[in-house]
């Protein structure tokens, strides 16, 4: 089962990659641009040069995870440019990439909130 909780790593490559990879080629990229280990748990989040499909890889400790988001209408409306290699997201960051939103100007609750 795959599971992403509020504690994974996640990383989004900042390039776009060529959407023929799978496994053995986005894990390629993991650990040769992005210097991460892809055996680490991490979620890593690539895209497509026309901005209309994400992919996610994410290794359980038996095996790779890989799954691809296609939007039926349009391309993605955020993606970050950076002269960064790679950017870290939260969770909420993560879910409103996902709807197609901007995680930098969602208003989203912060991540810890002190109780009591």
């Amino acid at each position: 089962m795959l599971q992403v909780t509020p504690q994974t790593r996640i990383y989004l490559a900042v390039e776009f990659v060529d959407f023929r990879k799978g496994i053995d080629g986005l894990s390629f990229i993991c650990q040769q641009k992005l210097k991460q280990d892809p055996f680490s748990g991490s979620l890593f989040l690539f895209r497509n040069r026309s901005g209309t499909s994400i992919k996610a890889l994410i290794y359980d400790s038996q095996g790779f995870w890989i799954c691809q988001k296609r939007f039926s209408k349009g391309r993605l409306k955020f993606w970050p440019v950076s002269t960064e290699i790679s950017k870290r997201l939260t969770m909420s960051e993560l879910q409103i990439l996902l709807w197609n939103g901007n995680p930098k100007t969602a208003q989203i609750a912060p991540e810890w909130r002190k109780v009591g």
